[in-house]
């Protein structure tokens, strides 16, 4: 039996529908992610589970939820009291009693503290266990402190304090805090930075749990779902898989769909002449033919085109000096606390930087530094010259919520220059699939996935040499993440990305500068996945190291044995060509380690640069062999050299 159930669905906005007639199960232990474009109502979709069974924010038809079942629901935007206490938002999600822990949580603390009248507060606390108890109160205080712990938040923190990484755990502490067996979730790794991220993939994937969730995130959805279904003009479309399969079959789908359209479109063309002649139209036997003709005309104006692409033109400024920024030692901390210690680096005209590193690491003070909108404490930093920076900010602070979009592009004027030609702002704001009736629109108006893309609209019209980009795939759809990732390929400016995307980050940057704690940062050449591979090898060297040191000293006796022992002509012979074994071996690690250097590599042969990093990997295995065998055969041999 499934858990949820939506039914011959439909809702509107004005006169476009965003679910039509659409029909939908979740079955038990399923992990469903719910894809589409941006304003095409998964949101809403998803709202609308959450509210549970019946019509709910449907306009027509229905959801039923299976009896019993608990449902735990994170919206993309939780609504938490600022002045609540951690303790007290992650319970709040329990009705009724949610009230009664929380004055039961605040009694405790008056009368640990020695607040209040003590004999008062003791009568009312009694009353209160009594009350918790019948209700079986305590499993769920329980397991709101679990969560609470599991998710490193201090529950005597006040929600306004967080940080939004913060609130989105938040969030998700209180869906878990009612051990939901459903859980709906709307881009749950929004603000999270890439370990968090990590973290929640195998939270939700251990857990057993059954999902159903929104996210752009392509590394998120290719390891968490089970099925993808998305939302394409009103209907839901199911595809069994993750997201990398999901793509495949919808590529062949999207072809069969335009075969389909272009023969109906090329038979109606011939019925329209057909019919224009007129005297055969009117004969009896033809009748079927306008029949035909009415029923194709019908099907062609009911038939709705996919949404078009955004269409991503960035207007490159004069070239920037052939040096950016060069650092060298800098240094800067807060109090005592060290944010940049010791770096250098040299960054040069074209070079497309990634920073990566947990939330609150120090990534927005390196890139101030490198810019030279910060002072460091000590080293010092040099810029380059003719730079024209363009910033993109993940809060969306450069957007006046009262001013319309037409002025966010072009204040007072409504023309546009890109490329050097002039262009009406409603056909620009058109290529960024904003209707010409939504020039005027208030900014306030728009959707978290709408207000990016009138950022990027806004940044691309402006001419830039050096790009700085926060956090720009929050509430894209997938679509506009990848035109955007081959915009940012092709440019030939110098970009800064600061992003948790994995897939965007390997896709579009040749450098990586990683926070590596203490205010310790180190550059890397290639993306995320080359930076996680060397450091998984330098991990697993860690942990070979021990066990190499941990054997036990060898005994005088046996160590005399052991030199006594002779060794074979075929151990002698190998003994006499581990040397030259080691050296091919070590010449090919420094050849290899030389190429991957070299930056253009990713962008010219991923797949070469991806084979040469796991051959280097493979060469640290068998180093640690082949010495470990010289080291034995040596000790038999009795040559201590």
């Amino acid at each position: 039996m499934p858990y949820l159930k939506l039914s011959d669905a439909c809702l509107a906005y004005g006169h476009v529908p965003l679910l039509d007639h659409a029909d939908f199960l979740l079955d038990p232990g399923e992990r469903v992610a719910l894809i589409g474009r941006n304003g095409t109502g998964k949101s809403s979709l998803l709202a609308a589970m959450a509210a549970g069974s019946g019509k709910g924010r449907l306009d027509d038809g229905e959801v039923w939820v299976q009896p019993g079942i608990r449902v735990g629901y994170v919206p993309q935007e939780p609504p938490f009291d600022p002045e609540a206490s951690v303790f007290e938002a992650v319970i709040s999600g329990m009705g009724e009693t949610s009230t009664l822990l929380a004055e039961y949580h605040e009694i405790s603390h008056h009368l640990a503290d020695g607040q209040g009248d003590h004999d008062t507060l003791l009568a009312r606390m009694d009353t209160l266990q009594h009350e918790l108890e019948s209700r079986g109160a305590w499993a769920y205080e329980a397991q709101a402190e679990r969560v609470i712990a599991r998710f490193s938040l201090d529950p005597e923190a006040k929600v306004g304090s967080l940080s939004g990484g913060q609130k989105k755990r938040l969030a998700l502490a209180q869906a878990l805090a009612v051990a939901p067996e459903v859980l709906l979730l709307d881009e749950p790794t929004n603000h999270l930075d890439i370990a968090a991220i990590e973290w929640l993939e195998t939270l939700l994937i251990e857990s057993g749990v059954t999902l159903l969730f929104i996210t752009h995130d392509r590394s998120f959805l290719d390891r968490v779902s089970t099925r993808i279904v998305e939302l394409d003009r009103g209907k839901l479309a199911s595809f069994p898989g993750n997201f990398s399969q999901y793509q495949q079959r919808k590529e062949a789908m999207l072809h069969e769909e335009s075969l389909a359209n272009a023969r109906a479109d090329k038979l109606l063309k011939e019925e329209e002449v057909w019919i224009r002649k007129g005297v055969e139209a009117r004969r009896t036997r033809a009748v079927f033919r306008v029949q035909r003709l009415d029923r194709l005309r019908a099907e062609r104006q009911a038939r709705r085109e996919r949404m078009g692409k955004v269409n991503l033109q960035l207007e490159v400024g004069d070239r920037s000096g052939k040096l950016v920024a060069e650092l060298e030692h800098v240094q800067k901390s807060y109090g005592q606390r060290p944010i940049v210690a010791d770096f250098s680096t040299r960054i040069q005209r074209g070079d497309k930087i990634g920073l990566i590193g947990p939330n609150g690491a120090g990534k927005t003070t390196l890139l101030r530094l490198i810019l030279g909108e910060l002072q460091p404490d000590a080293g010092s930093v040099r810029q380059g010259t003719k730079m024209e920076i363009a910033y993109f900010d993940q809060f969306r602070t450069q957007l006046n919520p009262d001013s319309t979009l037409s002025d966010v592009i072009s204040p007072g004027s409504d023309w546009v220059e890109i490329g050097g030609a002039r262009k009406h702002v409603i056909g620009y704001l058109e290529d960024f699939l904003f209707a010409p009736e939504r020039a005027r629109s208030p900014v306030s108006s728009l959707s978290g996935g709408e207000r990016n893309r009138l950022l990027l609209a806004r940044l691309f019209a402006k001419p830039a040499n050096v790009l700085v980009l926060d956090e720009p795939t929050n509430d894209l759809d997938i679509d506009t993440l990848e035109l955007l990732e081959q915009l940012l390929q092709d440019y030939d400016g110098t970009l800064f990305l600061v992003s948790h995307d994995r897939t965007f980050l390997d896709n579009v940057v040749t450098q990586t500068i990683a926070a590596e704690g203490d205010g310790v940062w180190k550059e890397y050449a290639g993306g995320y996945s080359d930076w996680a591979s060397y450091k998984a090898g330098v991990a697993r060297a860690e942990a070979d190291k021990p066990k190499i040191e941990a054997k036990p000293a060898a005994k005088p006796a046996d160590v005399v044995k052991a030199k006594g022992d002779k060794l074979s002509w075929k151990e002698q012979r190998e003994l006499e060509t581990l040397p030259e074994k080691i050296a091919g071996l070590e010449t090919e690690q420094a050849a290899l380690t030389l190429q991957l250097e070299d930056p253009a590599l990713y962008l010219r042969d991923p797949q070469a640069a991806q084979k040469a990093s796991d051959r280097l990997a493979a060469i640290d295995d068998e180093l640690m062999s082949l010495l470990e065998r010289w080291e034995n055969l040596e000790a038999r041999a009795g040559n201590p050299n």
